[in-house]
């Protein structure tokens, strides 16, 4: 079942009443399909501008037809809420926000995609997306002699969801907490009383299940005397940062770039070359240029994700953390870097459809890294970690994909 059968001008008002503020706004120029991400993949035709008027005309997801219906549906979870288009517009149309005002209504029908629903159900019982015990929330830190946050500490580190439980993005968490350790930084976690910060389900169009996350991780921060937050994941600096806010959640937030590059500059971190960049320099051909030969440096290319740069304008704190690094040459992807970077396609659900092969963005941001000369892919979220080393593997391809601070702790 998809939006009732309702008068259009019904329809629109309740589309409009959910968020989709924008859509008188748009007068179909079509700027915005020329920088969407789907345009860099050849097996897609998303039309972008067409979502405001059908917002308009009560046109969305009310076919009658049950595969009509399930296309439309499909349409409208495509948006991977990067924002490109909003950057790009002369009219400041947020057109993932009128499809997240969609979303919330086919949502509350039960009308959405089946492999979102478990997620969604899993952050209502347990407060993650991977459905995994919260008791075991903090198991990634056990080794780590890592304190459980006091009030008289200046930071809380929340690693996030998948940093916390998945066993590749773990090692992301424990070089952010050796970093800080390293530096001398007052932190803690909380462990089982943390929930997942609710971003990608918000943008899912489930509402009502992020302001359940966001209010018990409000009440835990706030019941901690947490005042300063530094955060893994860019989705969940947006949404502490941004969207909190609105539910009487005020704290001051960092992502853990930011926070890096200030213990950088402030002399708190002695940085030497990594051992990962020995093992590259080892693996290297015979027949290497000279130069290469010479300098025994690495490239290595810095992916913007879409919630740190475009949503917040982070751009060149990352950057400055990896120059600081020994060894490394940085470079940039040319004509897609910083506002314009192709986004990796985990956003606003992403990360949990199977698109087929062909239309995976992610591939084509690889493909482009690859096309640098670049030995390493640093990235600065656990999204487009997960979702450019899938590509990497199935793309058979010879390209290391880390985040910053992984590169920054081996270089202790």
């Amino acid at each position: 079942m998809g939006i009732p059968i309702t008068p259009i001008w019904e329809l629109r008002d309740i589309i409009v009443e959910a968020g989709a503020t924008d859509i008188y706004k748009c007068y179909q120029c079509g700027k915005c399909a020329s920088v969407c991400p789907w345009y860099q993949t050849e097996a897609v035709n998303f039309s972008t501008y067409k979502f405001p008027l059908a917002a308009q005309l009560g046109r969305i997801a009310s076919s009658e037809d049950k595969e009509a219906l399930s296309r439309e549906v499909e349409e409208v979870y495509r948006c991977v809420g990067c924002e490109a288009c909003v950057e790009q517009c002369p009219q400041g149309v947020n057109i993932p926000n009128i499809l997240r005002a969609v979303r919330r209504i086919l949502v509350d029908y039960g009308s959405y995609p089946d492999t979102l629903k478990p997620v969604v159900s899993k952050i209502h019982n347990v407060g993650n997306p991977l459905g995994e015990p919260q008791e075991k929330r903090a198991d990634w830190a056990r080794d780590l002699a890592i304190p459980f946050f006091q009030s008289d500490m200046e930071f809380l580190y929340f690693p996030g969801c998948f940093p916390a439980y998945d066993p590749r993005l773990r090692k992301v968490a424990s070089s952010v907490a050796k970093i800080l350790k390293k530096a001398d930084v007052s932190f803690g976690i909380l462990g089982e009383k943390e929930w997942c910060c609710g971003e990608a389900i918000r943008r899912a169009g489930a509402e009502k299940i992020f302001q359940e996350a966001a209010r018990a991780n409000i009440s835990a921060f706030k019941e901690a005397g947490v005042k300063k937050i530094a955060v893994t994941s860019p989705h969940c600096f947006t949404t502490f940062k941004n969207e909190y806010p609105e539910l009487g959640g005020n704290f001051e937030v960092l992502h853990t770039t930011q926070l890096l590059d200030q213990l950088i500059k402030e002399g708190r971190l002695k940085l030497k070359k990594p051992n990962q960049l020995n093992k590259l320099n080892e693996l290297r051909e015979p027949n290497d240029s000279p130069t290469q030969q010479l300098n025994n440096s690495i490239k290595v290319v810095y992916h913007d994700p879409c919630t740190l740069g475009r949503q917040n304008g982070i751009y060149e704190e990352p950057r400055d953390v990896l120059r600081s690094i020994p060894g490394l040459e940085l470079v940039e992807i040319e004509n897609f870097s910083r506002q314009f970077a192709l986004c990796c396609g985990g956003g606003s659900g992403g990360l949990w459809l199977d698109w087929p092969k062909g239309e995976r963005m992610a591939d084509a941001r690889v493909q482009q890294a690859l096309d640098t000369g670049a030995e390493i892919l640093a990235v600065a979220c656990p999204y487009c970690l997960q979702m450019f080393e899938d590509s990497v593997k199935t793309m058979n391809l010879d390209l290391q994909v880390m985040d910053v601070s992984e590169l920054l702790a081996e270089a202790l």
